[in-house]
């Protein structure tokens, strides 16, 4: 087996903290984690974590690659396992793991078969397969001396992770009993049900998840063979069912009698809170305490609330699994709410609502009466043009679709013709839908069967503006509709508010975008029987905020502030006006520190100085805990210096400054619809955004970009690099004058990497400018001009890379023609010389500490080496170690 340590002193950027449930802007994230940038400050420097990597063999030959996290004193503790999204792999939860381990975890990631470094095929968490391999780990937790035993090789272990992640979670709970603890995130309860709702293919998301997967041929062929079925014939037949059934937490619902922390997401057309609803009764009714969480988050985007929800899952296991009573978990339920738009960056505000107890879907009915004859309308043939609802995984400005819905923001589109629409009177008082929705109808159609999907929309006062809360439907199939049939429909659960004045409206349409209608036409006549049965859950409440403090001091602060203004003519401190002066320098920080939360004296950056012009590619440089990411948030305006000045073209930096819109940042690849084009992909995110068309210089965006003719292709035909340059053509659309790129070349191979070095390059040459903070120090010495050393949270040197490069003991001597052998060995006996040794532009020849340029060129026109140049020669890396003394 390999094994590696690896010390990690500081909170090292792993893809989980870049890698978050959902993507943002315009993304498809499909079951894979993910991060974002946090407006907080550093805290104090994190305890050391060591890192093991290794790699299980199991039973069948599969190696599966793992890591293993430790921190603190010795002694046993509780052990954490921690899944990844589908797609993704160990690295995706680091950050988590790394953070539990100074908690007082030991914690073991791992890339599921098929993923990251992990052989095998892909078995959608099967039980011979993705879950034995979860056993097979909880026996080598067993035998580690750091872990808490209940028994002989029982390890006390909680188990967490998000989509793909929590799914084994939840299963391991079921097939192994020596879980303890779990605590799952915006996963599957029945997976059949989740691709196949109501008996329905939900075909886009089912491609997308095949294609992040990395195409059918990666996937168990029983699985292969199921999709390629169901995606040509576009039903789901019952053998597919009984697969992913098998494969399912479903399946096991019955021993699933651990604690269990259930996080769904509001924001999801794949797994929808319904999910987390099941799991939830089946796990209670086993006896096991169960809490419930609706994040404001989920596969088609929003917030996913990572900082919040980590903080909830850790209580949740110091009480299970360390036994700590006083840790608080939260209330039994808790639903995030949108509280409006943070006027500083255009993002929903959220607030909590919560309750004793979990109110399940269907808490607290009240019915609303709808109104409409008996109508008929069409399944056009081929189910074409679908009426569109969501678009999965689809995160456009503002976090996403059904945040933009939250907000009021409607983007549901019905074709005439293809649907029927009941509707209410207006409501008399705010109404607060919180759980599913439901009603009867009386469905007739032309063809033995019939299949229609459900939503509830939010009508406006003006009945033109409608907004589909979620941007989620119910999709329903309709047997042996000819003789006609009564039907339930039970539509989306969702937590909205409905505001008075406004009217209810339930559309009842024949297509939909995600799913797989009826290739052949039909006519289907739909009448409702019955009242609209809303649930409101009355026990959820919002917590009534305190009388604001400054009721009561702002008259008295008021009076001492105009004292003091009277007596001693103090002025009101402004920001600082702009610099004409400086309208032309794109990036000027001087004198900033930031110092760590809760302490006056230790600095995160301290007394940082340094210019950037325009046409510089700037490399921001520095080992872990250097500062690098705290600079970015301040120059970002996500956090405000302790002291210093950061300007913008002259205009200073404070948080929502209007000078940061001419900053774009790329923070991780973002992902796309993969049935879309390149094109047609930056279109709809630029449109999503809600800017002018005119803006988005598109066109000379993908110039730079270079992608040419694969701008028509499906992105799901694109190569890691080409993905990378798609995204960095997102970034760039606007053009902004400072474009920041964290990690541009994160898993890119060589050619692809060359690729987005041009793609930098290029985008500078036009006189913009941009910062890039990367690890691959031999890269940064490419395509940087300029480089940022930092250590420690201060500068330790900053100038052109040939300056810092260049300052070494070995030289490069430039000859016309090659040196053979029997020369290079005749210099490196030279007096004064290290080393020589041939390269293909002459030789590089290390002088020792008597040695001299002066006294090496005298020799080597003394020995006839045809000397065309000599000048200073290091790697990036070389400089890099000696600045900051090896402290990476």
């Amino acid at each position: 087996m390999d094994l590696r340590k690896i010390r990690l002193p500081a909170r090292a950027r792993g893809g989980g903290r870049r890698r978050r449930w959902a993507a943002a802007t315009a993304a498809v994230v499909v079951l894979a984690g993910a991060g974002t940038w946090t407006a907080v400050a550093a805290e104090d420097p994190p305890a050391e974590v060591v890192r093991e990597d290794r790699a299980l063999t199991t039973g069948d030959g599969v190696r599966i690659d793992t890591s293993y996290f430790t921190s603190g004193p010795e002694g046993r503790r509780p052990a954490v396992l921690l899944g990844h999204g589908f797609g993704g792999s160990k690295e995706d939860v680091r950050q988590q793991a790394e953070d539990l381990a100074r908690d007082g975890y030991a914690v073991l990631t791992w890339s599921a078969r098929g993923f990251g470094k992990s052989t095998g095929k892909i078995g959608l968490n099967d039980p011979e397969g993705e879950v034995a391999d979860v056993s097979r780990l909880l026996d080598w937790l067993a035998g580690r001396p750091e872990i808490q035993l209940d028994k002989d090789g029982d390890p006390r272990v909680g188990m967490a992770g998000g989509s793909y992640g929590g799914a084994i979670a939840l299963l391991a709970a079921g097939h192994d009993d020596r879980v303890d603890a779990i605590a799952p995130a915006i996963t599957y309860f029945d997976l059949a049900d989740a691709l196949f709702p109501g008996g329905v293919f939900k075909k886009l998301w089912a491609g997308i998840f095949v294609n992040s997967g990395g195409g059918c041929d990666r996937f168990e062929p029983a699985l292969c063979a199921m999709y390629e079925r169901v995606a040509e014939s576009g039903v789901p037949d019952a053998e597919a069912r009984a697969l992913l059934r098998e494969r399912s937490p479903s399946a096991v619902a019955d021993r699933i009698d651990v604690p269990a922390l259930l996080v769904q997401g509001q924001s999801d057309s794949l797994f929808p809170l319904g999910h987390a609803d099941a799991a939830a009764r089946a796990i209670r009714a086993n006896g096991a305490p169960v809490e419930v969480d609706w994040i404001a988050g989920g596969h088609d985007g929003g917030d996913p609330e990572t900082d919040r929800v980590q903080r909830r899952v850790r209580a949740w296991f110091d009480r299970h699994l360390k036994g700590d009573r006083n840790a608080d978990t939260g209330p039994a339920f808790r639903v995030s709410r949108t509280g409006g738009v943070d006027s500083t960056d255009g993002r929903a505000t959220l607030r909590g609502a919560s309750a004793d107890r979990y109110p399940g879907l269907s808490s607290g009915p009240e019915t609303v009466r709808l109104t409409g004859f008996q109508q008929r309308f069409d399944n056009p043939a081929g189910a074409n043009p679908p009426a569109v609802s969501a678009l999965p995984g689809l995160s456009g400005a503002g976090g996403g679709l059904s945040q933009l819905s939250s907000l009021g923001v409607g983007v549901s589109l019905d074709f005439p013709g293809q649907h029927a629409r009941f509707q209410s009177e207006p409501l008399h008082r705010d109404l607060r839908i919180t759980g599913s929705p439901q009603i009867t109808a009386r469905v007739t159609s032309t063809s033995d069967d019939a299949v229609l999907f459900g939503k509830l929309y939010d009508v406006g006062p003006d009945g033109r503006q409608q907004v589909l809360p979620s941007q989620l439907v119910t999709p329903l199939r309709v047997e042996n509709a000819k003789a006609g049939q009564d039907v339930t429909l039970t539509l989306p659960a969702v937590d909205h508010e409905v505001r008075k004045g406004h009217r209810l409206r339930l559309v009842v349409a024949s297509t939909d975008l995600g799913y797989a209608s009826p290739a052949a036409p039909a006519t289907y006549t739909v009448d409702i029987e019955g009242h609209l049965t809303v649930p409101t859950a009355p026990a959820v409440t919002t917590a009534a905020a305190p009388l604001p403090a400054w009721v009561w001091w702002l008259p008295l602060a008021g009076a001492v502030a105009a004292l003091v203004l009277v007596l001693t003519g103090r002025r009101r401190t402004t920001a600082p006006a702009p610099d004409p002066e400086r309208a032309g320098l794109p990036l000027e920080i001087t004198g900033l520190s930031k110092r760590y939360a809760r302490s006056a004296d230790r600095y995160a950056v301290r007394d940082l100085s340094f210019r950037v012009e325009r046409g510089q590619v700037l490399g921001l440089l520095g080992p872990n805990g250097a500062g690098k990411t705290t600079t970015l948030r301040m120059l970002m305006g996500l956090i405000t210096p302790d002291e210093g000045e950061i300007r913008l073209f002259g205009h200073a930096v404070r948080p929502g400054a209007p000078v940061l819109s001419r900053v774009g940042a790329f923070v991780e690849g973002a992902g796309f619809l993969p049935h879309l084009s390149g094109r047609e992909n930056l279109e709809l995110y630029w449109r999503a955004t809600g800017r002018p068309a005119e803006d988005a210089h598109l066109d000379e965006a993908l110039r730079i970009a270079g992608l040419g003719d694969a701008l028509s292709r499906a992105v799901r035909t694109y190569s890691q690099g080409m993905r990378q340059r798609l995204a960095i053509a997102q970034a760039m659309l606007g053009l902004p004058d400072l474009l920041i790129l964290d990690e541009p070349t994160n898993g890119l191979d060589p050619p692809q990497i060359r690729e987005m070095r041009e793609v930098m390059i290029r985008y500078a040459a036009d006189g913009r400018t941009v910062i890039v903070s990367s690890h691959l120090l031999a890269e940064v010495e490419q395509s940087c001009t300029h480089l940022v050393v930092m250590d420690r949270g201060r500068l330790v040197q900053a100038g052109p890379v040939h300056e810092i490069v260049g300052t070494g003991d070995t030289l490069l001597v430039g000859t016309g023609t090659p040196v053979d052998e029997p020369l290079a060995e005749k210099v490196a006996a030279l007096p004064g010389v290290a080393s020589a040794v041939r390269a293909d532009d002459g030789l590089l020849v290390r002088l020792d500490a008597d040695g001299t340029a002066a006294r090496l060129v005298a020799d080597l026109v003394r020995l006839d080496v045809p000397v065309e140049s000599v000048g200073p020669h290091r790697r990036l890396e070389d400089a890099f170690l000696t600045l900051i003394g090896g402290s990476a």
